[in-house]
């Protein structure tokens, strides 16, 4: 873990470092995810077969065992214990409520020319939701991917998510009933992001692809953007923590660590302005590291990339949270709110000392798939618009074009696309008649 000081005359040179840090994919997982999608891409079901057992350790029985089917999902549904099942229920509830909201209204009027302009939102008709196995089998990344889509209108969710050993994740299972997926098929990794893409003939293609995943996956969605739809390029977690010394210090250093035991490769930041608070965090993450079955995992991760940063006044904590374009901030102050607008560049905010981000990652209501890598800077968390597409529509009489129409014909002619303006001039004349 490193200790900062803003004070100290290397400070700007450090802090740059810890800001331009790549925790991503390299050039050899480039070259191993581009290799797996021409397979896949030329070979199909075998491909997959092969990857499976290659990777996963388990090898289908028959055609019925590469698919999960929506009974067994149910099945796993009712299964639960009653307080686990409400809770999903939960969480899918304020998931909906909360994404219905951002659904775009349609566009239709008429400007002051007489031309009348819009747009319409429609669903795509496919979307393909990633799901991991291994490490990460979270079923509340289920529920934030499939439920958005589900509101959005799309008619055809598909899910694939690794069975390593065969071992399948009634949790998962469960969640896909609760988000009424239709299909669940047992890949992963870059092949199954591949899948999604160029179909095989087990498989139809899909629109967008959408889902957290390792970096292979994540390399696989780079590279097939364009072929499909993604939400984003999503790299190891991050979590900036702005704390006064009002705070408990193992609230902090708890949050800190909700990010840490996620992938070795997760970044947890605080920044402060008490040097004895700071101390106690420290400390504090020590104990609260003890006590944690992910231990091994957290402790890597705040070993190798956990920053505790020394400020002289919280002043400077908005230009440090500027520059880090953090996945998640919190704003664990006396008065959050001058803070969160002077913040521009977050995936999301929570705000005050009751806020943890993990309230965010299940229950909250906004989607936990959030920009790392500070692509916070340009980009937004997942949304029902992730997967819908837009059609404008415009329509002219001819009082309409004779009034916007000379105006298109003198830019065409002056870019020297004559047929263009043809098109327009003739119909001017015709009015003209």
């Amino acid at each position: 873990m490193k200790r900062l000081k803003s004070s100290d005359p290397g400070f700007a040179k450090a802090f740059a470092r810890i800001v331009a840090d790549r925790r991503e994919a390299d050039d050899d997982v480039s070259r191993d995810v581009a290799n797996i999608i021409d397979r896949v891409k030329a070979d199909g079901d075998a491909a997959l077969a092969d990857y499976t057992a290659r990777f996963d350790k388990w090898t289908p029985a028959g055609e019925d065992d590469w698919r999960i089917s929506k009974d067994a999902c149910e099945a796993a549904f009712h299964a639960l214990a009653p307080e686990l099942r409400q809770a999903l229920e939960t969480a899918a509830d304020r998931i909906a409520a909360y994404h219905r909201d951002q659904l775009p209204a349609r566009r239709d009027y008429r400007d002051d020319q007489g031309v009348r302009l819009g747009a319409i939102w429609r669903p795509v008709d496919a979307a393909g939701l990633y799901v991991p196995g291994g490490r990460a089998a979270y079923p509340s990344s289920l529920l934030m991917n499939a439920i958005p889509a589900r509101v959005a209108g799309v008619e055809r969710l598909v899910i694939a998510t690794p069975t390593p050993g065969g071992q399948i994740n009634d949790l998962v299972l469960a969640a896909a009933h609760l988000a009424e997926v239709d299909e669940i098929w047992r890949i992963g990794g870059a092949q199954a992001i591949a899948a999604l893409a160029h179909g095989t003939k087990r498989i139809a293609p899909v629109d967008v692809v959408t889902g957290p995943g390792n970096a292979w996956v994540a390399e696989a969605k780079r590279q097939l953007y364009g072929t499909v739809g993604i939400d984003m390029v999503a790299g190891p977690s991050e979590i900036l923590v702005i704390a006064d010394k009002d705070n408990r210090a193992r609230h902090i250093a708890a949050d800190l660590l909700s990010q840490a035991e996620h992938d070795p490769m997760a970044q947890s930041i605080l920044i402060t302005d008490d040097n004895d608070f700071a101390d106690r965090v420290a400390d504090a993450v020590g104990v609260e590291l003890a006590q944690l079955p992910t231990r091994r995992v957290a402790e890597a991760s705040w070993r190798d990339h956990g920053v505790i940063i020394e400020v002289a006044s919280l002043d400077e904590a908005p230009a440090l949270a500027n520059a880090l374009a953090a996945e998640h901030v919190e704003l664990a102050v006396a008065d959050p709110e001058p803070m969160l607008e002077a913040i521009r560049h977050a995936g999301s905010v929570f705000i005050g000392r009751h806020a943890p981000e993990a309230v965010g990652d299940y229950v909250a209501g906004p989607n936990h798939v959030l920009p790392t890598g500070r692509r916070a800077r340009f980009a937004s968390g997942l949304s029902v618009l992730d997967f819908m597409k837009r059609t404008s529509f415009i329509e002219l009489d001819e009082a309409a074009l004779a009034a916007i129409g000379p105006a298109a014909v003198a830019l065409a002619e002056a870019e020297g696309l004559y047929a263009h303006a043809r098109s327009i001039s003739l119909r001017l004349q015709g009015n003209a008649k």
